[in-house]
């Protein structure tokens, strides 16, 4: 190891994933936190782990701690509440930044911000390094580059099999039931537009049956451009629940009328509660293990008729564990070897198609299916 990592938020469910992915590559990182007494648990039980106690809440808190070329993994969220001054002490000190946000206004405001003062001291970071939205980029990296120069269009579908339902973290029930009110970005004609969330649905066929996905933001609508500049339009969906997705637009299309009324957030708050019931923590081992990730990513010419030019399905590890293995992977790579673009970027400008493609394949995110239409 040539750098640091240091892990923010290793005592919460996510990091507690990214830091068991990191010992397994013989990685051991720094865990940092406000609370000494709840870091010292990961801490030991990781072997005697060096533990940091800092305030994140300002830059500066984190900065001095930093050094160029350490890599800084944060899985405390909301992002858009805890996120920034996290970042901001990244960029500044030219360390390397990855984090487990599924917020695409957060990684928005992210690039505004911190773009440039990254490119200049070196800092490669990379928002939303998980399955949110990893997989997406890859599929449809894969679609475009085998559909060839008349692909105008991507659209990429989420989906996972299995009791899915039982399967959802705390933490994804409360960033489903705050996105069913937020528009979701979409790249359209070029230019990024919103949406409201669940105002489309599309059908995918996956796994030889066709099934119903709904809009959702995706990370993909802001950076694959970047690497496929004839991109006209870009559209990511969620087909987790697809007997529902019909459902879901409705529901979406209520739960944002409300809020224009004047009792609207009391009225939202009761229509969106009934997303948070289930279980604290996250899913076991056991249970992710029965609920593997399915992604898949249609290229097609982007006129009228949509006409479809490849399609590429990928299958890989429960979203979580995914999640966990591709920030540890990613970690690794920066802390060891510089052949990264610095920036606020997407997995493929940072490492390549192809390092990513065979990254990914080691951590069981395979292509079971790519055709040429």
């Amino acid at each position: 190891m040539n750098s640091r990592v240091v892990l923010l938020g290793a005592t919460g469910y996510t990091g507690a994933l990214v830091l068991e992915a990191l010992r397994r590559r013989g990685v051991r990182p720094t865990v940092a936190g406000r609370n000494p007494t709840a870091l010292s648990a990961p801490a030991e039980r990781s072997g005697g782990l060096d533990h940091l106690v800092v305030d994140a809440a300002t830059p500066d808190g984190l900065r001095k701690h930093l050094r160029r070329g350490d890599v800084l993994i944060s899985t405390v969220g909301p992002f858009e509440r805890f996120g920034f001054p996290v970042a901001q002490a990244a960029a500044d000190a030219g360390a390397h930044y990855l984090d487990s946000s599924g917020e695409v206004g957060f990684v928005r405001t992210l690039h505004d911000r911190h773009h440039q003062r990254a490119r200049g001291t070196g800092a490669v970071m990379l928002p939303a390094f998980g399955y949110d939205y990893v997989p997406g980029f890859l599929a449809a990296a894969l679609a475009l580059r085998e559909a060839g120069t008349a692909a105008r269009a991507v659209d990429i579908g989420y989906f996972a099999t299995g009791p899915i339902w039982r399967g959802i973290s705390q933490g994804t029930r409360t960033t489903m039931r705050d996105g069913i009110t937020l528009p979701s970005a979409r790249r359209r004609r070029r230019v990024l537009v919103d949406e409201r969330t669940a105002s489309r649905v599309r059908r995918f066929t996956v796994r030889g049956r066709r099934t119903s996905a709904f809009l959702v933001s995706g990370t993909e609508v802001l950076f694959l451009p970047e690497e496929f500049p004839a991109l006209d339009d870009v559209t990511v969906y969620n087909g987790w629940f697809p007997a529902l997705s019909r459902f879901l637009s409705l529901y979406s299309a209520l739960a944002h009328a409300t809020t224009r009324l004047p009792a609207g957030d009391r009225i939202t708050d009761v229509l969106t509660r009934p997303l948070l019931i289930g279980p604290p923590g996250g899913p076991d081992a056991a249970l992710r293990a029965k609920i593997p990730s399915h992604v898949v990513a249609v290229a097609s010419t982007g006129t009228g008729n949509r006409r479809p030019l490849a399609e590429v399905h990928l299958e890989g590890p429960n979203p979580y564990s995914l999640t966990g293995e591709l920030i540890a992977w990613a970690a690794h790579h920066l802390a060891t070897r510089p052949d990264v673009t610095p920036g606020v970027v997407g997995p493929v400008t940072a490492f390549g198609l192809d390092t990513l493609r065979q990254g990914c394949a080691e951590l069981g995110l395979v292509t079971v299916r790519a055709a040429r239409r």
